[in-house]
């Protein structure tokens, strides 16, 4: 193992994190130096700087085992290649998870380390548990889905992360091209092995999947018209290296074409044919109680997305609880805007009254982008007030594709490239403005940018002294949370001053306490899928197509949804704790500090890391 960590290191130093130039002198040096001089250094090193050193190994070891996280990380070693995701490599992973488990326990001493290590220490035997426990559940998925399935990620994949600045990396997009098929064979694979085990996605889900690949195969070279979006994006990205040879680009551009026509054609026929074939057997029932074991299976995943032992039942009835105090505020909100009607009045008035949405044109759209960085700018110029480190990465406002708008959630983030090639990117889906009404848009660039999102994953892959595991890290109810908490804080420092863009606040905020109730209604209490939507539409002023994609989302990413609600209140109770035991020395800038210094933290371990806080100051 040590001999991947020397060969791969000097490699992800140059490319990604490290901004020292001096790395390969003092490799040379090292490798010059007497042995008896290095087995010093080796005598000399604490138990940390050993452990940290591990850590490193296994994260580089995990990173160059995955050539779509090396693109993702600005590495272009295997830049022609896709991940294999066959079953023998999942076992494969799961020896080697079972493996490092051991190797931590049997060759570290905790009690030996220095805090910052032990919490490494911590989160990694964490991780590593979890990780263990969830080879049980690895075929309890849906790989071809509306929100995060192969069929859509595979090309936006290309189109976003595999970025050409040089006829080499062409040559490598050509090469995923000329390999998709192959990768699309082992995604297609598990789809077959997951049906014969009784896990088939429910019958809606394949409409949506079949219109992705057909998007995929709109236009050149597939069909007449307009350049299809991979092809148009391979146009550009080589038509920007400026060759001066007009035979290299014209045969670049041609292999890419014929890759197109013979590997990702090929592949998106196939899997129409399997989609269909699974659509025609698939059922109406919604919830993964209906897979083998989906009991268990539920309150699995609603401990790895919480952080907590809450039982479905206790998550239903919080969420009742929200929903009832979020509609309180918001008939205040009535008041003050001086409307007469009920709360469902006022839900529809907001619906459909024009005066809430940009026109359903080009210009419309690119209103609403400018709008969305005029937000964030506005944002940035406010941060010194509340917050003490910031992130050094940009954030972008970007409308997400077209071939994958229609079934593409609402608003997304994806965070920077750690070398800086890539700043973070704020999604919003334009697809249709009427899902997007302007009373929303300071909350959701809140939480999808500043202070959101890119404020918090930003700022943990700049940290330094910390293991890269814990840079790159998740944990959903601690992401999430701090999201929808973003929501909320803008709101403290004076934002949302129109009244209505403060029930948008509220109309998010409501959203995510139904996500409690719909959630466990559809996977613990059979709720259908209509019986969702008829809930989610009476309670929300969120038009009936906003409502539909998102139980369609909550099927197939069961308690995903859960995390938002569940990590805001957790957050906001630690820091009304806070207050309360530190009186006049509470500094709301000093608690966002330990809230994000640490990188994404499970809810129980953040609870002790603000406690440990409060009495240093006390």
């Amino acid at each position: 193992m040590k001999s991947i960590l020397l060969a791969t290191t000097a490699l992800f130093t140059l490319l990604t994190l490290s901004g020292c130039g001096d790395d390969k002198a003092a490799q040379q040096n090292n490798a010059a130096a007497p042995a008896a001089q290095s087995q010093t250094a080796t005598v000399q090193q604490t138990e940390s700087e050993r452990l940290n050193a591990h850590f490193e190994e296994t994260f580089m070891r995990d990173l160059m085992d995955s050539p779509e996280r090396q693109t993702r990380f600005g590495i272009k070693k295997d830049y022609g290649k896709w991940d294999m995701r066959t079953e023998e490599k999942s076992a494969a992973d799961h020896e080697k998870f079972i493996s490092d488990l051991k190797i931590l326990r049997s060759d570290y001493d905790y009690e030996k380390l220095d805090d910052a290590t032990k919490l490494s220490y911590i989160l990694a035997e964490r991780s590593l548990n979890e990780k263990i426990a969830g080879y049980e559940w690895r075929h309890h998925r849906y790989p071809a889905n509306q929100m995060f399935g192969w069929q859509s990620a595979a090309p936006s994949f290309l189109i976003n992360f595999h970025r050409v600045t040089s006829v080499d990396d062409a040559e490598a997009y050509i090469s995923r091209l000329e390999a998709f098929k192959a990768s699309a064979d082992q995604h297609m694979a598990r789809m077959k092995h997951n049906q014969a085990m009784g896990v088939l996605p429910p019958k809606f889900v394949f409409t949506y999947v079949i219109d992705d690949a057909r998007n995929v195969m709109q236009g050149a070279p597939f069909t007449d018209g307009d350049d299809s979006a991979l092809l148009a994006d391979f146009k550009k990205k080589v038509a920007a290296l400026a060759i001066e040879d007009e035979n290299i680009s014209n045969d670049l551009i041609s292999r890419a074409k014929n890759a197109l026509m013979t590997s990702v054609k090929s592949a998106y026929e196939e899997l129409i044919s399997l989609a269909k074939a699974q659509e025609a057997v698939a059922t109406t029932d919604d919830g993964v109680w209906k897979l083998p074991n989906g009991t268990d299976f539920y309150k699995y995943r609603l401990r790895q997305i919480t952080n907590t032992d809450m039982m479905p039942a206790e998550i239903h009835q919080l969420g009742l609880d929200e929903v009832s105090r979020i509609h309180g505020e918001m008939r205040d909100i009535m008041k003050k805007v001086n409307f007469e009607g009920s709360l469902q009045d006022f839900f529809e008035f907001t619906r459909t009254d024009k005066q809430f949405y940009y026109p359903e044109t080009e210009e419309g759209r690119q209103a609403y982008l400018d709008e969305a960085v005029k937000l964030i700018d506005t944002m940035k110029g406010r941060l010194d007030e509340v917050f003490i480190t910031k992130p050094k990465a940009d954030l972008i406002v970007i409308r997400v594709e077209a071939f994958r708008e229609k079934s593409a959630g609402k608003a997304f983030y994806n965070r920077p490239a750690p070398d800086g090639s890539r700043p973070g990117i704020y999604y919003a889906n334009l697809y249709k403005m009427s899902a997007m009404p302007i009373y929303q848009m300071e909350a959701l660039a809140y939480h999808e940018g500043i202070p959101g999102h890119h404020m918090q994953l930003a700022i943990m892959q700049e940290l330094e002294n910390i293991p890269k595991f814990r840079k790159f890290g998740r944990n959903t109810a601690y992401t999430e949370g701090w999201g929808l908490y973003s929501e909320y804080l803008p709101k403290e420092m004076g934002f949302y001053a129109d009244p209505y863009s403060d029930f948008g606040r509220l109309a998010m905020e409501l959203w995510r306490a139904c996500r409690l109730v719909v959630d466990t209604g559809l996977h613990d209490k059979k709720w259908t899928r209509e019986q969702a939507i008829d809930y989610l539409a009476e309670n929300t002023p969120n038009p009936k197509h906003d409502v539909v994609k998102a139980i369609d989302r909550y099927i197939v990413m069961p308690g995903q949804a859960t995390a938002y609600k569940i990590g805001m209140i957790k957050i906001q109770q630690l820091r009304e704790h806070a207050k309360a035991q530190l009186g006049d020395k509470f500094d709301i800038r000093h608690y966002h500090e330990v809230i994000l210094r640490d990188g994404a933290l499970p809810l129980s371990i953040l609870e002790d890391k603000v406690n440990e806080w409060i009495a240093s100051l006390k």
